[in-house]
């Protein structure tokens, strides 16, 4: 993520202090906060309170959560004792695979120490291991897609190409780069006109403070639109193509995202614009066929939907009658249908079983 003095990273580890550090997503754009994860408690708050978002953001804060559990461990390298507290750590949110995927597998390198003595090691070195493998992750899955960018520029004849987008799929969820944002940022670093419609995503508005701050670093020319928008634009051929990330998909091509995406591959679908959709392999999940049927939807506090935050903290604004119920459901499933193609790390594939299998075989 690009800012005046370089580059920097929503997450990271101190190594002077030892300490991993996370800026707080919850107050952007207005404020830039960073806070100290001490405990497995402050882990699963920043995980479940959304101080950290993103799949694979989660994966990696969850990793780094095993770390956080055995440098606080008194019980003497006792398995019971990380187990319990991974477990806990998972449980933080139900949709995003990458977050179980990340503490087991930095779970499995700690266990499989003889000596307890190396664990708290063993556990620094995977998470940080897996924080950079996102990293390169996302910047190959920017070298694939704006391919698919390039080819619309070149029928556009120097006219700009208008992508839209949903939630934030950017460096704030994935190190670096981003997912849905990779081809983007790929394409403005060489010299193709780009245009992002950024859509706000209610209730947390994640498109309108985090992606839009971060296209703004960048310099990437964009518009926040509402989010009932998109519809009209695609009607009006004001959007080239879709791109959006993933918090859990199925290897036979069904995509859970932040709510409202569903909405938006019907429309792309029904105007026949491309509907794309960018993502690691450590965002499948290999064990479920039907995304509808099995992928868990995250219904969340009533009062996100209920109040929008302001600048000043203690301004939060009621959005809706005092006494009105509200449902806050935090992803739907887009059906793989809807999905023209994954924009993977190993390329570009259509989002169906037999593709994903060739492109990452011995999964299933």
């Amino acid at each position: 993520m690009k800012d005046a003095g370089g580059t920097f990273r929503p997450i990271w580890m101190d190594h002077q202090a030892d300490v991993v550090k996370v800026i707080d997503q919850r107050a952007l754009p207005h404020e830039q906060v960073v806070m100290e994860l001490n405990s497995v408690d402050q882990v699963i708050f920043a995980i479940r309170e959304m101080v950290v978002r993103g799949a694979p953001l989660i994966g990696v804060t969850g990793a780094y959560g095993i770390f956080i559990a055995l440098k606080n461990d008194k019980y003497n390298g006792e398995q019971t004792y990380i187990k319990n507290e991974a477990e806990k750590i998972i449980n933080a949110r139900p949709t995003a695979v990458n977050l179980s995927w990340g503490v087991n597998r930095t779970l499995g390198a700690v266990l499989s120490e003889q000596d307890p003595a190396r664990r708290l090691d063993a556990a620094r070195r995977v998470a940080g291991e897996i924080a950079e493998e996102e990293v390169d992750n996302s910047k190959k899955i920017g070298q694939h897609g704006v391919k698919l960018i390039e080819e619309i520029a070149r029928k556009k004849s120097g006219k700009p190409v208008n992508i839209l987008t949903h939630c934030n799929a950017g460096s704030l969820a994935c190190i670096e780069y981003g997912t849905a944002t990779a081809p983007i940022y790929a394409a403005w670093e060489m010299g193709i006109d780009v245009h992002v419609w950024v859509d706000e995503t209610r209730p947390l508005n994640q498109g309108a403070r985090l992606t839009a701050w971060e296209l703004g670093k960048y310099g990437v020319p964009h518009t926040v639109i509402a989010d009932n928008a998109g519809g009209h634009l695609m009607q009006h051929n004001m959007v080239d193509m879709v791109i959006v990330g993933t918090d859990r998909s199925t290897y036979t091509g069904d995509v859970a995202n932040k709510i409202g995406t569903y909405l938006k591959a019907l429309a792309a679908k029904d105007n026949n614009i491309p509907f794309y959709v960018a993502l690691p392999s450590s965002t499948f999940d290999w064990t479920i066929r039907d995304g509808v049927a099995d992928i868990p939807i995250e219904v969340r506090d009533p009062d996100e939907m209920r109040y929008i935050p302001g600048a000043v903290k203690s301004r939060d604004n009621l959005l809706m009658p005092e006494k009105s119920p509200a449902a806050n459901y935090a992803f739907d499933v887009t059906p793989a249908r809807l999905v023209t193609a994954f924009i993977t790390e190993r390329g570009v594939c259509a989002a169906s079983e037999s593709e994903v299998k060739r492109l990452f075989p011995g999964k299933v």
